[in-house]
């Protein structure tokens, strides 16, 4: 098949971008979607061309380091489907395709498709552990838990920061990741010991990057490729305003 593509491209954080034409015959529909980045990349490396520059590294829907905007879309025009488990049977022969990074200003662009996500890092230090201090940690098995408590907090867990939430919120708010990496640990027995503390500075520091607030059009849940419903954005506001209250 022949496709068609529009790429961002953008030599750094401070120079101008744009939208650049290419066009790619003999393209697998059995490729996935990285691959057919791959070849256009060994096209121009092969014409003496700076590649297009993007993230990955799994490639097995895990890692959450591909996401980019495909014809708008965050990961492209599946659901529940991270860009490198995309394949190019999703799209038509003689399609157009529109690849450009996530956008939201806590994400700055590094090159071309490739952006900083730093930013959920930080948040992540700020409380998304547990804190053991004393050697080894307990046995997880001889804590009993509900199975229902434990597949919710698994399925906040499930969360692969990929920034999807981010980029297609009005706001590019990060209350989607925030809230699944509380809730993980605000439902286990070995987090509830540090809730407290672990919310308030999580939150704080999601507004310290830059993140905006939540729009509650639930645009996050949608374009989610793992899932991570809404509903952990109101125990987020939850555990948050109980904090508040034992903090005075």
């Amino acid at each position: 098949m022949q496709v068609f593509l529009k790429i961002w491209r953008q030599a750094g954080p401070s120079d101008a971008g744009k939208l650049v034409d290419y066009s790619l015959d003999n393209i697998s529909e059995e490729m996935s979607f990285l691959d057919m980045l791959d070849t256009l990349n060994d096209m121009l490396t092969r014409k003496g061309e700076m590649p297009v520059e993007f993230d990955h590294d799994c490639r097995e829907g895990i890692c959450g380091q591909c996401g980019v905007m495909i014809n708008g879309r965050a990961h492209g025009p599946l659901k529940n489907t991270t860009t490198c488990q995309l394949h190019m049977r999703s799209f038509k022969n003689g399609d157009t395709i529109y690849i450009e990074p996530f956008r939201a200003s806590s994400f700055p662009i590094k090159r071309d498709l490739k952006v900083d996500r730093s930013a959920f890092d930080k948040i992540i230090q700020s409380g998304g552990f547990i804190t053991e201090r004393t050697g080894q940690a307990p046995e997880a098995n001889d804590i009993p838990i509900p199975f229902e408590t434990a597949e919710e907090a698994f399925d906040a867990a499930a969360c692969i920061g990929c920034g999807a939430c981010v980029a297609v919120c009005k706001n590019s708010s990060a209350a989607l990741f925030t809230a699944a990496k509380i809730t993980h640990l605000a439902l286990l027995p070995q987090g509830k010991y540090e809730s407290q503390k672990r919310v308030l500075n999580m939150v704080n520091t999601m507004d310290e990057q830059g993140f905006g607030h939540c729009s509650n059009t639930e645009a996050c849940e949608a374009e989610c490729p793992q899932q991570i419903s809404v509903l952990h954005i109101a125990r987020m506001n939850y555990e948050f305003n109980k904090a508040l209250v034992l903090k005075k």
